[in-house]
């Protein structure tokens, strides 16, 4: 049985330049994300990935020796895009936000990253990086020990929690080939029947119609909402912290 953390890409020991070939592991890298982003993990293989590139398996297995070690690079790649800032550039609950926004719109352009983060230790250079930021941020701010990893699974559960609900509407909405206001439409009809017995929700959902169609807008400003609600507590907690 393979060994989850020793058969990471980013320990195995860097090769030789000598006879490397002109297919560069940036090339091969940015050539799967792109299979990746249109077809998911399903849709990705070497051979796929070589035609699209245009180039033999040698030039590829020369940087990766399998599909897991591509995926773990294509991870820690877009993970790359998430942003979080320097201590000194600003406070640690502006510094969560924009680290949180980042995650979230990463996700959704990249909605197979979801069910990859976890499969895989993530030791690439961007993820480090980011954990040694966010890691800096929180102590500057008085957050101590396991502390800090609680304040970045709660803050890292709500990007990945957001997206993944919302790709998933996503998907479901185009392999049915209709709007989503459509498939909503179809509902009406079911949901007034079980109206007599559900009063508040349906007194709700008939007072929020239109706000409800706004799809879009409803998932941006529940992202937006919960994040602000999770810092408001943080901060509550780090405030009694400081008194006690």
């Amino acid at each position: 049985m393979p060994d989850f953390f020793a058969d990471s890409v980013f320990l195995r020991p860097p090769r030789s330049r000598s006879g490397q070939p002109t297919l560069s592991r940036e090339q091969i890298v940015k050539a799967a994300i792109e299979l990746l982003d249109a077809e998911g993990p399903a849709g990705l293989s070497m051979r796929k990935l070589g035609t699209r590139l245009g180039a033999g398996a040698t030039s590829m297995y020369w940087h990766v020796t399998n599909k897991d070690e591509l995926l773990e690079l294509a991870v820690d790649e877009v993970m790359g895009e998430a942003y979080v800032p320097e201590p000194g550039d600003t406070g640690w609950r502006i510094g969560l936000s924009v680290w949180a926004n980042g995650m979230h719109a990463m996700l959704l352009r990249h909605p197979w990253v979801t069910g990859l983060l976890g499969t895989r230790p993530t030791l690439g250079p961007n993820a480090m990086r980011m954990g040694e930021r966010a890691v800096t941020l929180l102590t500057v701010a008085g957050f101590e020990g396991l502390e800090i990893s609680h304040v970045m699974s709660l803050v890292n559960a709500h990007a990945l929690g957001s997206a993944a609900t919302q790709n998933a509407v996503v998907v479901a909405t185009r392999n049915a080939g209709v709007p989503i206001t459509d498939l909503a439409a179809r509902l009406e009809p079911y949901l007034d029947k079980l109206a007599p017995d559900h009063p508040n929700y349906d007194k709700w959902r008939r007072e929020n119609r239109a706000s409800t169609l706004d799809t879009v807008k409803i998932w941006d400003e529940g992202f937006a909402f919960g994040l602000d609600r999770i810092l408001d507590g943080l901060a509550q907690w780090l405030e009694a912290k400081k008194r006690a």
